[in-house]
């Protein structure tokens, strides 16, 4: 009789990987309970399968008004959650996203974002949808930088940037943390210029950013908290959130 793989399973049998998973291994996270000030920004959060079907009034009411919610990994893993996670947090008024985690040794970069796209990496003009994200940081499975030098890391990048921007009308928002960029694509390209920025930093007060970026759209400021997944603040206020999600 066959058996059913586990939900935090990708169809070869490794495991399925949530924004920021590999950065806290590498890096290290904020546990201290602490609160990074608000100063007029926005606080959401980031949810993939590990946290199955999230409660979206309760978040709603503990402050939370955005949240990025994982679609895929690869081109076979589809978060089995992403419907009631997407459309939950949509539900209670939050502005939401999906985004997806890159494995660029495994297919190339347009070819990641056509089966991201296919699978919940949309976007559309309503005010309410954040343009999607890809997740860049460390291999789960071996070399940091999938083997890639950072020229070719940031062709990787690109391509698929192109290709969501071709598929939706948006650059995706990339997620990634400035020791992991700095190594892995450093100075090959200044993606500051189309994309937004959503950098992971487990402390308390924001330090460097990565190359080609003067300011980050949102940080991921803490591996856990108040909210579901990891906790975040948007650069802005509630009326310019809904600027960004509108395009």
């Amino acid at each position: 009789m066959s058996q059913v793989p586990p939900a935090h399973a990708l169809p070869d049998g490794s495991a399925d990987h949530y924004a920021g998973s590999q950065i806290a291994k590498h890096e290290g996270s904020s546990r201290s309970g602490t609160r990074a000030r608000l100063d007029g920004r926005v606080p959401g959060m980031d949810v993939s399968s590990h946290q199955g079907d999230v409660d979206w009034s309760r978040s709603w009411g503990d402050g939370a008004r955005f949240a990025y919610v994982k679609a895929t990994e690869g081109t076979e893993y589809v978060n089995p959650h992403f419907d009631q996670q997407y459309d939950g947090a949509h539900g209670v008024g939050m502005v939401r996203g999906a985004y997806h985690f890159a494995l660029p040794d495994r297919a190339g970069g347009a070819e990641q974002a056509d089966f991201f796209v296919a699978n919940g990496g949309g976007w559309s003009s309503d005010g309410r949808t954040l343009p999607g994200a890809l997740d860049m940081e460390y291999n789960p499975y071996g070399d940091v930088c999938f083997g890639l030098d950072q020229l070719a890391m940031a062709y990787w990048v690109k391509a698929f940037s192109d290709r969501v921007f071709e598929k939706t009308g948006r650059y995706p928002t990339i997620y990634t943390s400035t020791s992991w960029w700095s190594r892995c694509v450093g100075e090959m390209g200044r993606f500051g210029e189309t994309n937004p920025l959503w950098v992971a930093q487990y402390t308390d007060t924001l330090g460097p950013l990565p190359f080609g970026w003067d300011f980050q759209t949102i940080w991921q400021w803490q591996a856990e908290g108040v909210f579901p997944g990891d906790q975040n603040l948007f650069n802005g206020d509630e009326a310019q959130l809904g600027r960004v999600a509108a395009g």
